[in-house]
């Protein structure tokens, strides 16, 4: 059974592209390339899938013929799949485990531009780094992320839910009984996350444990990928260095923290590793005094966030004590008390950021944090909208509670501001004025209505 996603529409964009460019799909193990590869084959006449881990071998015809229209006819007589342009849909996966077939893929472009050839891998970010001018101009990439809430709404036969969500502000706030049911999926989604097998499982049996099953395969596949790293960075190293991060999720990274005792240098290579292979993702500290934010970046200060709520959770009861406290947070904690402790939803508020955002390029988090002596104060997320710095807070409460959201707006001299929970869209409004008179703003937005801020 496929589950729609959101990057289908892309795809189908682009094979009816007038300008076709070979098209790279980038991201984490099992988060959905190959799976949405071979939903859009269906609407091919043929489909040719080279799968380079299950056939090693093929690696070879990659390696001795370079011109393309005769490894078509090549890849055309192993498979017995006619390849013909604008009929046939070539599909490279696991293409990080041959680097010619990554370099055919600028051939194509140049000699074989009517075929669609689409290339994905799950480690392809350390097999591009050995190929510094990749692409340029010849591909398109696309960066493919677990289901969002939405997707996930989707899944579950709620498209009418995302419609009312996506119409609603603080004029026109929820309906309380619609808001609350969005609620309940928000905390289902947090225990199912977004992995495509989780989400499958969840779809087709509504059990838990069956997520949990699917989750333990995905995450001992990733432990397994930590040994193709050996190379690079110990795999014992890598282990203890995502267990950490789990730990640290929602404060700043304390590389002493890691079992091991290893040096701060050795750490960091490890953390460069994991956010290469798509399993982590960095959020760094700005002063954010203007655009862009990565220009101000102070490198001292670095948090870090894990793939998926749901694989997070399995790793703390797999290897790390249990995840009792948090799963009974997601599932019968108060709403304020689900927002304000453990993390959690700081986290995937971070991820919801990224997948609604463009995927035709990668995209970085930030986040600001008084740094003078004898203060502590900090807003979860600064972001970019309407050439204008937008700082986001993930918490529930009074506006009282908002300290350290008010004094960044102060001291960057700004009107507007959103503050992230359960609650329904509201507006906080006339609560601090500028020096000029003019009213500062806190949009409420739900944890849920993310993709509001990308319509």
């Amino acid at each position: 059974m496929y589950i729609e996603r959101f990057i289908d529409a892309l795809l189908m964009e682009w094979k009816n592209s007038s300008s076709l460019k070979p098209l790279l799909l980038r991201g984490a193990r099992q988060v959905g390339k190959s799976w949405a590869v071979k939903h859009l084959g269906e609407s091919f006449t043929y489909y040719l899938e080279v799968n380079f881990e299950k056939r090693p071998d093929i690696k070879d015809v990659f390696e001795r013929v370079h011109e393309v229209h005769d490894l078509a006819n090549n890849l055309s007589l192993l498979y017995n799949v006619p390849v013909v342009a604008g009929q046939t849909l070539l599909f490279l996966d696991e293409v990080q485990d041959c680097p010619a077939a990554i370099k055919s893929l600028w051939a194509f472009k140049e000699d074989f531009p009517e075929l669609h050839v689409v290339a994905a891998g799950s480690l392809l970010e350390f097999a591009l780094q050995d190929l510094p001018s990749f692409g340029v101009g010849r591909i398109r990439s696309l960066f493919v992320y677990p289901f969002s809430f939405d997707e996930f709404l989707v899944a579950e036969g709620k498209s009418s839910w995302v419609e009312a969500k996506q119409q609603a502000d603080n004029e026109r706030p929820l309906l309380t009984p619609l808001h609350n049911g969005l609620v309940q999926h928000y905390r289902t989604f947090l225990m199912v996350g977004g992995m495509p097998a989780s989400v499958a499982a969840w779809v087709t049996t509504h059990d838990y444990r069956n997520c949990q099953t699917e989750l333990d395969d995905i995450q001992l596949t990733y432990y397994d990928d930590f040994k193709k790293y050996a190379k690079k960075v110990d795999p014992t190293l890598l282990r203890n260095t995502l267990q950490s991060v789990i730990l640290q999720i929602g404060s700043k990274f304390t590389y002493s923290k890691v079992d091991g005792s290893y040096r701060a240098e050795e750490v960091k290579k490890a953390l460069k590793l994991l956010s290469d292979a798509g399993i982590v993702k960095r959020v760094s500290h700005t002063a954010a005094n203007g655009l862009p934010l990565g220009a101000e970046v102070n490198e001292k200060f670095r948090k870090y966030i894990y793939l998926d709520s749901a694989l997070l959770l399995r790793i703390l009861d797999m290897d790390l004590g249990g995840a009792r406290q948090l799963t009974d947070l997601i599932v019968a904690g108060t709403a304020e008390d689900l927002v304000n402790k453990g993390g959690l939803a700081e986290m995937v508020l971070g991820w919801e950021l990224i997948k609604y955002n463009n995927p035709r390029s990668q995209h970085d988090l930030y986040y600001w944090e008084n740094t003078a002596d004898g203060t502590r104060s900090e807003v979860d997320y600064i972001i970019a909208r309407d050439m204008k710095v937008l700082p986001i807070e993930c918490k529930s409460g009074t506006s009282g509670k908002m300290k350290s959201l008010h004094l960044f707006m102060r001291s960057k001299h700004l009107t507007d501001a959103i503050r992230c929970s359960l609650e329904n869209f509201a507006l906080l409004e006339g609560c601090d004025k500028t020096s000029d008179g003019a009213v500062r703003r806190i949009q409420i937005l739900p944890l849920f209505a993310i993709s509001n801020l990308y319509q």
